[in-house]
């Protein structure tokens, strides 16, 4: 049996089942589980999509850090023996750009935070190449920074892993 590595990413399109395969992994490593949230809630479809996910979370011993812009800050909560699950980086890309903040430094800045992380990490992020040249501007933008941002976790991950139609494809190392 493989431990989970110190970085993982679990990519996919939307709703493919990428967060409850994510969720698995952190489960099963047998370490604490910590729930780091980059969700901001800005719609009541975004809170009842929240209040879903913490549902299923509820009475299964997660920790939950709640953090939309700062992931560093968050990383640096987790402690010895603690496995983190980051859902995800879609997100926090996508606040960190409504929030005019500065994309570079803020990936420059969690590099060095996710190795030094007390425990492993598992990021969920979206696949964005798949779908067509998005019509305006910012989309394009975003398109760009979050596939530069998925290729580079992906170079850095000791698992990759994509998920379609819940079902988990290792692209990269082995599944504990």
């Amino acid at each position: 049996m493989t431990a989970l590595p110190h970085l993982s990413l679990v990519i996919g399109g939307a709703a493919s089942g990428k967060s409850d395969f994510a969720e698995g992994l952190v489960l099963g490593s047998g370490l604490g589980p910590v729930h780091v949230a980059t969700a901001e809630i800005r719609d009541a479809e975004m809170a009842a999509k929240v209040a879903l996910h913490r549902a299923g979370r509820a009475g299964r011993g997660w920790r939950d850090i709640e953090e939309p812009r700062d992931l560093p800050r968050a990383l640096a909560r987790i402690r010895p023996g603690e496995a983190a699950l980051v859902d995800c980086a879609t997100l926090w890309l996508t606040n960190l750009l409504l929030a005019d903040i500065d994309i570079a430094a803020a990936e420059a800045a969690l590099w060095p935070a996710l190795a030094a992380a007390a425990g492993p990490v598992v990021v969920v992020s979206n696949e964005v190449g798949a779908g067509i040249v998005p019509d305006n501007a910012l989309a394009r933008r975003f398109r760009t920074v979050q596939g530069g941002f998925n290729r580079r976790l992906a170079g850095r991950a000791g698992l990759v892993v994509t998920v379609i139609a819940g079902l988990p494809l290792v692209l990269k190392g082995a599944l504990p």
